[in-house]
């Protein structure tokens, strides 16, 4: 009977080996870093200067190009009235006014209303002097947490000029005349402002009384 074949290596030695080939590669690991870091110094993040006008102020900002319209007002310029919500353009939280049309500033650059007039909820009203719509909301009920409500009175606002000026909506029955200030035109027109608490009928009554204040 053949005698079992003896191994090249023990045991011993292949954990001896083992062991300094990851005390090798861990010393090594800070120069290859050290190496990589001029690579990534040489492509720094691009940046932009610009102006924003907000609610009736002029900011000029130094940032990021990817920077959004909306973390540019909640973390650069600390205007915390406009809302995080989705972050992706589907709930309305950050519906704010840009050159005289609602926009979801979580979906827009900051550097693309350079120069350009923003209107946030900070500047529509104060508590001691409420824009008409602001009051009507706290009349009516037109709210329950109230995160959303910023982005609703932003967009009503612009809803109520939009309708002053003839813009049609999906629901309008004739595109050549002046839409009629419904409920309907109002739902279709709010639909891009999600409210959780679903203080929709509220919301409408309000927007009502306003628009109806102002014919």
């Amino acid at each position: 009977m053949d005698s079992p074949t003896t191994p090249l290596i023990s045991r011993r030695d292949a954990l001896i080996v083992g062991a300094a080939t990851a005390a090798a590669v861990s010393s090594s690991a800070p120069a290859m870093a050290t190496q990589a870091a001029p690579s990534a110094s040489a492509s720094a993040i691009p940046r932009a200067k610009l102006t924003l006008n907000v609610n009736g102020q002029a900011h000029s900002l130094d940032l990021d190009t990817r920077t959004t319209l909306l973390d540019a007002l909640r973390e650069h310029l600390h205007l915390g009235g406009t809302k995080k919500g989705c972050d992706h353009g589907q709930c309305g939280a950050c519906t704010v006014i840009a050159d005289g049309r609602r926009i979801n500033a979580c979906l827009s650059l900051a550097v693309m209303h350079d120069g350009g007039q923003i209107t946030t909820i900070e500047g529509l009203g104060t508590p001691q002097n409420m824009h008409p719509l602001q009051a009507a909301f706290v009349k009516h009920d037109g709210y329950q947490c109230g995160y959303c409500t910023p982005g609703q009175i932003c967009s009503a606002v612009a809803v109520l000029d939009e309708i002053k000026r003839g813009v049609p909506s999906h629901v309008s029955a004739d595109l050549t005349v002046r839409p009629l200030l419904s409920a309907d035109e109002l739902r279709e027109r709010m639909s891009g402002n999600i409210c959780r608490c679903g203080a929709y009928s509220n919301i409408v009554d309000a927007i009502t009384e306003v628009a109806g204040s102002r014919t």
